[in-house]
């Protein structure tokens, strides 16, 4: 019986993808230690690094200790070989980085948008991501990508079909950054790269099965099971802003009624403000909270209360290791813990409680961003593995 043999181009692919993923998960490393990691022959590891050093991906930097015989040449990732851009798109801000292969920031940029019509959002960040990209140094692979987070549900083309505080439905957010900048464009739901960040850079490194809720304008959670980001059959997952915390409460911009995020997000505590007199604006009210502000503090203890309900929703559903609390409102932790952990430990189940840990962003309100630039990095090291 003839046994069918692999193409050997599909074959060096792989295996350059396989050393490349050591390199990446364990630098430094010598040829020596990539043979034993891999599996793959010392004969073949040394051809194979020798591609990667030729292509700019990977350098010699000295020598490392001995076990007996020659001193090994450790080897290392280029970091620097080339550049992604992160975008968050936020119901009334721009936030975007460069950084390198590594997520390194080289460079960071913020705006506050006046409206979220998407015509005049495009309009602002067309220059914004070109602003970020000439601040790349010159590498051999230049600008890898860009990846985008938006306050919506993002189809798998990257299109915005509904983003309810924003106003935007079937607005075609990849291909048109696509068509403008023409290099590779990822485009997710911001929750879900806040997730991605927080996992990659920030307090959740290490953590197998976490929620990340990101509180802004509106709240979204970005679920990380297993290690992997998880996003539905439809890839729509995560939308437990829009999850109904009172049966005949206030009529939410999504079509439902007492949703979570009517009640614990930024905007609820801006609505709050206002009634009583406070500038709508969180920077001001934090400020107040610092300083005492008894009122203040009541409404944030409020929020914090309704936070703790829908993470005890969580909690309950996913059973996850931990919750990470973030975007521009962790910023308000100091006034919220308190409430939301007594909230939580009254409302979740006890065996369920056990071993989750309440969690802040540690990369506060860069987390979607962070993630965004990882999107692209990400997708940059795929094209790598199946050149």
């Amino acid at each position: 019986m003839k046994t069918t043999t692999g193409d050997q181009a599909l074959i060096k692919r792989m295996n350059t993808a396989i050393v490349l993923e050591a390199i990446l998960q364990a630098e430094p490393l010598s040829r020596a230690k990539i043979s034993e990691i891999t599996g793959l022959n010392k004969a073949t590891v040394s051809s194979l690094v020798q591609d990667l050093i030729d292509n700019q991906l990977v350098r010699e930097i000295g020598t490392g200790v001995s076990s007996g015989g020659r001193k090994p040449v450790m080897l290392e990732f280029i970091a620097t070989a080339g550049y992604a851009v992160g975008v968050d798109i936020g119901v009334n801000y721009l936030r975007g980085v460069l950084t390198d292969l590594r997520g390194a920031i080289i460079a960071e940029k913020k705006l506050p948008l006046q409206a979220p019509d998407a015509d005049e959002v495009f309009n602002v960040l067309r220059p914004f991501i070109q602003t970020l990209m000439e601040k790349a140094p010159q590498s051999p692979f230049g600008i890898v990508g860009i990846g985008v987070g938006v306050p919506g549900l993002v189809d798998r083309a990257g299109s915005v079909l509904f983003a309810p505080n924003m106003g935007w439905r079937d607005v075609p957010l990849k291909e048109a950054l696509s068509r403008t900048f023409g290099i590779p464009v990822m485009v997710d739901n911001e929750a879900n790269v806040g997730a991605l960040g927080e996992r990659m850079f920030g307090i959740g490194r290490g953590i197998s099965n976490m929620v990340y809720v990101s509180v802004g304008i509106g709240i979204g959670t970005g679920l990380i099971l297993h290690r992997t980001l998880y996003k539905g059959a439809s890839g729509f997952s995560g939308e437990l802003g829009h999850l109904s915390v009172e049966a005949h409460g206030r009529p939410c911009r999504c079509g439902n009624r007492g949703c979570w995020e009517l009640y614990a997000s930024e905007q609820a505590l801006l609505e709050q403000a206002e009634a009583a007199g406070y500038p709508r604006d969180l920077d001001e009210l934090l400020e107040a909270a610092e300083a005492g502000d008894e009122q203040v503090l009541a409404m944030l203890r409020g929020i914090g209360e309704y936070l703790g309900v829908g993470i005890s929703n969580i909690v309950n559903v996913f059973n996850p290791d931990a919750v990470v609390i973030g975007n521009r409102m962790s910023r308000a932790q100091p006034w919220l813990e308190e409430a939301v952990t007594q909230t939580v430990e009254q409302r979740a189940l006890g065996f369920h409680l056990r071993g989750v840990h309440l969690l802040y962003a540690e990369l506060g309100d860069r987390s979607a961003v962070m993630g965004a630039a990882e999107l692209a990095i990400a997708a940059f090291f795929e094209r790598l593995k199946s050149a």
